[in-house]
């Protein structure tokens, strides 16, 4: 199961859905069908007919899935993976006769898993043959593809999200569990199931992460919503197995969640109307949840299941034909973009660097939607106080561990991958304080005697998060009234380890917390769904200066991106000074031919004139007209030594004016010198292609340590760096090597600094060229 889930998400090629979906089923149903036999084997289902009930559930859906994916590979004439995938689901299908019958069926399991091992031997066979022979050798069906098809822009429709069919066949497998048991294929509900929906849940908490790594935020929060269902279904299943009655659900969170549901629906059905449909069936389940007291173990909540199960097949089904499609399935995704472009104040998201964070990049999509959806949920399973002898007959520890722990950490690591330092360490804490006091709390761990000595953590976490109070103060008003409503949180724990809550301050604090966390809620969605500040998270209550201080940002644009460098050269032909990335660190420049913008830069330095500005050139041939004013040494010795990390420090002379210089002259090098370099990295030799030799001097202030990643640029300068060029860290943390040239034709230099490039590969360059 494990290799299985490495070999489709690490190693499929990015073109082939159907692999990595063949590979993630298969995986996910060998999880679930491996550890009900460790049960078994464990004696944990010694009953009659327990194995069978347990297995059922979870055959039956992957027959079926497995099916669909098998048809699907026929016709995109994928022959190994169709016949795995034919092979597991008759074995699967045999498998549910044998229950009925244990001589029917156990051969023709045999032989399927037979037709497996005989496939995939084959498969292997071929792919060590094509590696041994250097691809001369190639067994029919065993050559991977070589097309590279273009990688379409990732969107929030979940139509280019390869993880989506996995996740609606995880959908079926929990929806499958509860849908047994109605139409009377299983006898009971109880322990033996709870390995399918928790494996279920296990999966599409990956899901969830992969899909942020594949820029669709709404299937994301989606995957994360029903993997907090799946991980509910199975702790009401593994109660029974501490208590004899059915737990009760709390019907504040679940008339939350059905909010959520309907919000994320209505947006999601924006960029595919049929996805978003889809969630409505969940809407549903919600409702029926909150009308039936004995929630998932009544008729109501089953019979949606069954809604749940045929729905998700369907849409697995023509997630999977849009593969095998020549042309793409029409599912109205133009419909809601038509319908906004008269709107003149609602206007769609679009482009490439739709999720692109706001310094740098990302391999993740935001994630704050899901957390603070997280926290709603997380406050309103508290609205419900439970019986203090049977804290565990209200179901409130999957809401408060899964949702406010488990998926808020995933958050808060998805928001430090993206940067964002004080809201990754608020979801963190949060996440941390959901999870141990939660289950303290709600698992009846307190104990009868209770002291303060229990409290002593619950202080600790209040000190943390005033500090997070108090960085929020610089961050805007949403999220210092979302951390310091969380105190009324901590308030409630802490009144509760000390027996000493007052009747009704749960409802109240929670109701203040969730509805403040709602609103984050429906200004992330908003503001990551429409253009303009539609739902706008405020401004920062205390503003320094420097740093975030000022009413204009700094421009930060993505080096990686042609459009970017053009206008960091718009900029710098206009008078600006930017910082850009280098072959060794971040530098700040400005044009020779702007002696405004070269006097900003030179002025940006302490003791400026102990820290002459260097000039830089993208190509020897912009000194061609000036090459009489060179020695033929050094001449030669420049075309060795370039483009390279390393610095000249040459005699000023009449082949300054050839670059246009004019006044800028003064503040570049020394009355007797000029240091002058090409450097060995291409975007900032494109630069100067378009704007002409720059004047370079470091992006610190004077005695400060190098500037090694783009953050840093504007933290360190401030106003006096215009724009910066976002490549992330620097390729190195020292700065290019110095070398002394005024006396080369004599056969000596010198070496005012050694960085990056050592001495021992210098000297041999001008040893080359002196005469013997």
């Amino acid at each position: 199961s494990v290799v299985l889930c490495f070999a489709g998400i690490c190693r499929s090629p990015r073109n082939s859905s159907l692999f990595l979906t063949l590979c993630l089923t298969i995986s996910a149903f060998w999880c679930g069908y491996g550890v009900l036999f460790i049960l078994e084997g464990q004696g944990v289902l010694n009953a009659t007919g327990d194995f069978c009930s347990a297995l059922v559930p979870g055959l039956v859906t992957f027959t079926l899935a497995l099916l669909l994916i098998a048809v699907v590979d026929f016709l995109c004439r994928q022959v190994i993976l169709a016949l795995i995938a034919s092979a597991v689901s008759l074995a699967s299908a045999h498998e549910v006769a044998t229950c009925s019958s244990s001589t029917f069926g156990s051969s023709a399991v045999a032989c399927n898993y037979m037709v497996i091992c005989l496939v995939g031997g084959y498969f292997a066979l071929g792919r060590i043959l094509c590696f041994l022979s250097k691809e001369r050798i190639v067994l029919p069906g065993t050559g991977l593809a070589k097309k590279k098809t273009p990688e379409r822009l990732q969107s929030t429709s979940g139509s280019t999200n390869r993880f989506a069919v996995t996740a609606l066949v995880l959908n079926m497998l929990s929806a499958s569990v509860f849908g047994c048991r109605l139409l009377g294929i299983t006898g009971k509900l109880f322990i033996g199931q709870v390995p399918w929906l928790w494996a279920a849940g296990v999966y599409q908490l990956g899901i969830c992460i992969l899909s942020y790594r594949a820029m669709d935020v709404l299937m994301a929060t989606f995957f994360g919503f029903t993997s907090i269902l799946k991980f509910a279904g199975g702790y009401c299943l593994l109660y029974s197995t501490w208590q004899p009655e059915e737990p009760s659900f709390p019907t504040p969170f679940l008339v939350a969640f059905s909010i959520l549901f309907v919000v994320l629906a209505l947006f999601l059905t924006l960029k595919s109307p049929v996805d978003g449909l889809y969630l409505l069936v969940y809407v549903a389940y919600c409702i029926a949840l909150a009308c039936c007291p004995k929630g998932l173990f009544e008729g109501g909540p089953q019979g949606v299941e069954v809604a749940i199960f045929v729905a998700s097949a369907s849409l697995a089904l023509l997630h999977l034909h849009k593969v095998a499609a020549s042309a793409e399935t029409p599912v109205g995704r133009g419909a809601a973009k038509a319908l906004l472009a008269r709107s003149s104040c609602l206007k769609l998201r679009e482009g490439a660097d739709l999720h692109a964070p706001y310094l740098g990049y990302s391999k993740y999509a935001d994630a704050e939607v899901l957390a603070y959806a997280c926290s709603v949920l997380a406050s309103f399973a508290m609205t419900r106080t439970g019986d203090p002898q049977a804290p565990l007959a209200t179901v409130v520890i999957p809401w408060v561990v899964v949702a406010g722990g488990i998926l808020k950490l995933l958050s808060g690591s998805v928001a430090f991958a993206r940067g964002k330092t004080l809201e990754s360490s608020a979801f963190i804490l949060y996440a941390v304080m959901w999870i141990i006091w939660g289950l303290t709390r709600y698992g009846g761990l307190y104990g009868t005697p209770r002291s303060f000595h229990a409290a002593v953590g619950i202080v600790a976490f209040m000190l943390f998060n005033g500090f997070i109070v108090f960085c929020s103060l610089f961050l805007n008003i949403a999220w210092f009234l979302y951390s310091l409503t969380f105190l009324l949180i901590s308030v409630s724990f802490l009144l509760d380890a000390i027996h000493a809550l007052p009747a009704g301050y749960d409802i109240a604090a929670t109701l203040i917390f969730g509805l403040v966390s709602f609103y984050c809620f429906l200004s992330a969605l908003f503001n990551s769904t429409f253009e303009g500040s539609c739902l706008p998270m405020g401004r920062p209550i205390v503003q320094l200066s420097g740093v975030g201080g000022g009413t204009t940002k700094c421009l930060h644009l993505p080096a990686r991106k042609a459009s970017s460098v053009k206008r960091i050269a718009d900029i710098l032909k206009n008078g600006g000074t930017c910082g850009i990335p280098t072959d060794t660190v971040y530098v700040l420049v400005a044009a020779c031919h702007r002696p405004d913008a070269v006097e900003k830069a030179h002025q940006s330095k302490r003791q400026a004139q102990d820290r002459p500005m260097s000039l830089w050139i993208s190509s020897l041939k912009q000194l061609e007209p000036a090459k009489h004013l060179f020695t033929p040494l050094l001449w030669d010795f420049m075309e060795a030594a370039w483009p390279s990390p390393i610095s000249l420090v040459i005699p000023r002379g009449d082949w300054v004016d050839f670059l246009g210089m004019k006044d800028s002259a003064k503040y570049v090098g020394t009355p007797q010198s000029i240091a002058i370099r090409i450097p060995d990295c291409s975007v900032t030799t494109h630069l100067i292609d378009m704007v002409g030799p720059i004047v370079v001097t470091s992006a610190n202030p004077t005695g400060e340590a190098d500037t090694t990643h783009h953050n840093q640029v504007y933290a360190k300068l401030g106003d006096k760096v215009d724009a910066v060029l976002c490549d992330g860290p620097s390729p190195e943390n020292i700065a290019s090597t110095v070398v002394d040239c005024t006396k080369i034709d004599s056969g000596n230099i010198g070496f005012f600094r050694v960085g990056i490039i050592p001495k021992a590969q210098v000297k041999p360059i001008l040893v080359f060229f002196l005469p013997s």
